[in-house]
């Protein structure tokens, strides 16, 4: 019996009573529902016919719900919510912009609930992995999920030193000559140690590594402090770059461009708050983007120097 219940019921119906015991009225919630009292009346009679029990009642007060309707409003309830949810995960060296793309989102959709979860590479994509998420704003897709995916924007990469680093002003700097620098580097799981692992494999550099850390701010204060250089995004240092706390070093090679990509799940059932979440992200999602001009030059890779 639940199973044909929530198998057969329909929105109209669940929405016909709430607003039959948000009104007390039949006639008043018709009025607000812009349907007639007949149909109003019908969906109730159908919705009782699926629960087989008296949801409604009236009464001296007007029509009030029964024990078995209050269950059945709370399920309402709990689907109205579900359909204006959104759920975002979102890599942590994307939280210095992702609550902006968010907020020009809710400008044009204010009834619509975004929920964040913020993680490390690895733990998007289990997320991912087990459906928790509508979708994703990271960099490269995860490889064994079939995924939606689009663009957003570039996503530079870059090496930060304090400002009175002894390579500061020098130019094109060869990355051998950072052979002796303490990296400081982030947590395994990371896509940004990811690529900075690939990034001295592929120039044959072996790294002198210095601390690990989960976050890019602890990472930004620790180079200030003298404790070692970084390969960080250009995205989390804007505006340390912009307040000279922090510099870029011209290493050759550098930057190295990806991209912000908002992926999901091509299995994944969107509803239509998570499509029109999706669908502003990749049409506008790049406005958001912190601006790099002025301080990180990028270039395009050719062909052969794609990776």
């Amino acid at each position: 019996m639940a199973s044909r219940f929530l198998r057969e019921l329909t929105l109209r119906q669940l929405r016909a009573l709430a607003a039959v015991h948000r009104d007390r009225s039949v006639t008043a919630a018709a009025r607000k529902l812009h349907l007639t009292q007949p149909a109003v009346t019908l969906q109730i009679r159908n919705l009782q016919a699926l629960a087989g029990l008296p949801l409604i009642q009236r009464t001296s007060d007007g029509m009030l719900l029964t024990d078995a309707g209050r269950e059945v409003l709370a399920l309402t309830e709990r689907i109205e919510a579900a359909i204006a949810d959104c759920s975002i995960g979102a890599v942590s060296t994307s939280k210095y912009f992702v609550p902006f793309m968010i907020s020009g989102f809710s400008k044009l959709y204010p009834k619509v609930d975004v929920s964040l979860f913020i993680g490390n590479r690895q733990e998007i994509g289990n997320a991912l992995r087990g459906y928790d998420l509508d979708f994703a704003i990271m960099g490269r897709p995860p490889a064994d999920i079939d995924m939606d995916v689009r663009l957003i924007g570039d996503h530079p990469h870059v090496i930060i030193a304090p400002t009175s680093h002894r390579l500061a002003r020098k130019s094109r700097v060869a990355l051998s000559d950072l052979a002796d620098e303490t990296f400081l580097m982030r947590e395994p799981g990371s896509g940004t140690r990811g690529l900075m692992e690939q990034l001295f494999e592929t120039a044959r550099v072996r790294p002198n590594i210095g601390m690990a850390m989960s976050s890019n701010e602890t990472i930004k204060q620790a180079v200030i402090a003298g404790l070692g250089i970084a390969f960080i995004s250009a995205h989390t240092v804007a505006t340390e770059l912009d307040e000279r706390r922090l510099v870029t070093l011209d290493v050759a090679g550098l930057p190295i461009v990806r991209q912000w990509f908002v992926l999901s799940r091509k299995d994944k059932v969107l509803l239509p708050p998570a499509r029109a979440m999706q669908e502003f992200l990749a049409e506008r999602g790049a406005q958001f983007l912190p601006r790099t001009h002025g301080r990180v030059r990028i270039t395009r890779p050719t062909a052969r120097g794609k990776r």
